[in-house]
């Protein structure tokens, strides 16, 4: 049986108003299945922990942004369930024979936010920039060499070699296409469109009331002309999880995000709610613990090894995420089965072999027990800092005093990959679709002479796992292509750059019976709610 997820991502990409009623009445009343017809009007309201850095993921493909940014400014592509490539500002598309040039017919008619004609121009700088500055670009876009325009309508993508996974990255979060008469010819990381986004999207920026709230409004001139249904989305900042359950639970929102884990039982048992804990496909975030390797300490990789065996991977899932988080053994994710192999990553928890790693290592314990300390900094959020601490207390454990350093996203982004002041790092990670794209630039060397947030924060240096990342990043031949997937995995699993702890449910949300098309595309919370619409109060579920 399809889940609820399935059934609403899958009605939502048919486009479909009678499917409207087979997904989202979900275990409804009879009442709500005969209200099951999209109405237009209304404003959501949506809560969230984290406020984003910037309101367009041009440039910085944070999730909080990816969100956001999605609703406002579109890619070339969507994606179903299966990843196959659906329309959006692209029309239709033809890949050469050769692999090297991609040729997409783009949408006619479609508007900018400010009037402007979106063409070609606006594809080819959106592309070539992200090549250039983009943290995943510069290796989703490694092969681009130019993007031709035969007229204002066709962009042809030219590469030197082939990418097999390009196809599959083109969404509006991933790989946004930003207006360039807007950014001209100056530093897109200065343009005024990072916090007033002009897009071609379904909602237009209104407002940023920063620690507050953000409001976006229906486009008028939205290029689908019945969508989107709503008339506003606002998003509320609310850095506490406990009062974001408060919120959904009383109405005061009609979504959320980052509810507190630990209320979602009893959520989950009102009538008029419902739970989306799927997986995000598309993302595949996890939880990473990252060893800074210019320590010389952690430069030993039996300390890596020994630390790895003195963590419970499977209390951080069953305690701190209360369940709702799987271990992870392997940077590859699991659903990549043609690519997956975790026999390098077999590192249970084992106090008494970490102890003695620690004292081959040439660390014996001093005074009151202690080896030696470390400072762990974490990626700011509720649940990383559980882990922080309950990793401070493990590690105590076999010798080791950890200092936890706190501090918000600006704090956290120049500690960790600018000034380098830490020694272990607790981070999250998106996967993504294929290794090339969100697992290579964990382990990427080429990349370690621009500090980028979310490439290789260990600064990992191995020439042979380069090597391997750059045959599989042309491979078309699916068998050598896994075997190297499979190598690579070999060898960092002994090598221990970072350790893969659980995965992260951050597309878990909580919203209101009445809330219909919540997702439609594969990338969940990166969807752009261009199908979202709102039953009447006066049909909302009976208590």
């Amino acid at each position: 049986m399809p889940s609820l997820q399935h059934l609403l991502v899958a009605c939502s990409l048919a486009l479909s108003l009678n499917c409207a009623s087979a997904a989202d009445t979900h275990g409804a009343t009879t009442a709500t299945i005969a209200a099951a017809t999209p109405v237009h009007g209304g404003t959501f309201t949506y809560a969230v922990a984290q406020e984003p850095t910037t309101l367009v993921s041009f440039l910085d493909t944070k999730t909080d942004n990816r969100n956001i940014s999605a609703k406002i400014t579109e890619g070339l592509l969507r994606y179903d369930l299966d990843f196959k490539p659906q329309p959006l500002l692209a029309t239709a598309w033809r890949i050469s024979p050769d692999g090297l040039r991609y040729t997409f017919t783009l949408r006619q008619g479609v508007k900018f936010h400010d009037g402007a004609d979106f063409t070609a121009d606006d594809v080819r700088y959106s592309i070539l920039k992200q090549k250039e500055r983009g943290p995943r670009g510069s290796i989703t876009l490694a092969n681009v060499k130019d993007v031709e325009m035969p007229d204002a309508h066709t962009a042809v993508i030219v590469l030197s070699k082939p990418a097999p996974y390009l196809i599959n990255a083109l969404s509006s979060a991933e790989l946004p296409i930003v207006p360039h008469h807007v950014y001209g010819d100056g530093d897109p990381l200065n343009s005024p469109n990072i916090s007033h986004p002009i897009g071609t999207g379904p909602f237009m920026f209104k407002e940023w009331a920063r620690g507050s709230h953000l409001v976006l409004e229906r486009n008028p001139n939205y290029w689908r002309k019945d969508r989107p249904y709503l008339d506003r989305v606002i998003y509320r900042f609310i850095n506490d999880t406990a009062a974001i359950s408060a919120a959904i639970e009383t109405g005061e929102v009609n979504g959320a995000l980052n509810v507190a884990l630990s209320d979602l039982d009893r959520l989950q048992k009102n009538p008029k709610l419902r739970v989306d804990d799927s997986d995000d496909g598309f993302l595949n975030n996890a939880l990473f613990l990252e060893f800074n390797l210019e320590n010389p300490i952690l430069a030993n990789a039996k300390v890596r090894h020994a630390i790895a065996y003195a963590i419970d991977r499977h209390f951080i899932g069953k305690t701190i995420y209360y369940g709702r988080a799987q271990v992870v053994n392997s940077p590859v994710p699991a659903v990549l089965s043609r690519y997956y192999d975790d026999s390098a990553f077999d590192y249970p928890t084992d106090l008494a072999h970490a102890n003695a790693l620690l004292d081959e290592a040439g660390y014996p314990r001093k005074d009151a027990g202690t080896r030696f300390e470390l400072r762990l900094s974490f990626l700011p959020s509720a649940n990383f800092k559980r882990v922080s601490e309950y990793l401070r207390a493990t590690l105590n454990r076999v010798g080791i005093k950890v200092a936890i350093l706190d501090g918000d996203l600006p704090t956290f982004l120049n500690r960790v990959y600018k000034e380098r002041g830490f020694d272990l790092n607790v981070n999250g990670l998106s996967r993504l679709f294929d290794p090339t794209v969100g697992v290579q630039r964990i382990f990427w060397s080429e990349s370690l002479q621009k500090a980028i947030p979310w490439i290789n924060a260990s600064h990992y240096r191995n020439p042979k796992v380069d090597d391997l990342f750059r045959q599989a990043a042309t491979e078309t031949d699916e068998t050598r292509r896994a075997a190297e997937f499979k190598e690579i995995q070999s060898i960092v699993g002994r090598d221990l750059p970072v350790l893969p702890l659980v995965t992260v449910p951050a597309s878990l949300q909580v919203y209101q019976a009445r809330v219909h098309g919540l997702n439609n595309s594969v990338d969940l919370t990166s969807g752009d709610y261009a199908d979202l619409w709102l039953e009447p109060e006066s049909h909302k579920e009976a208590p």
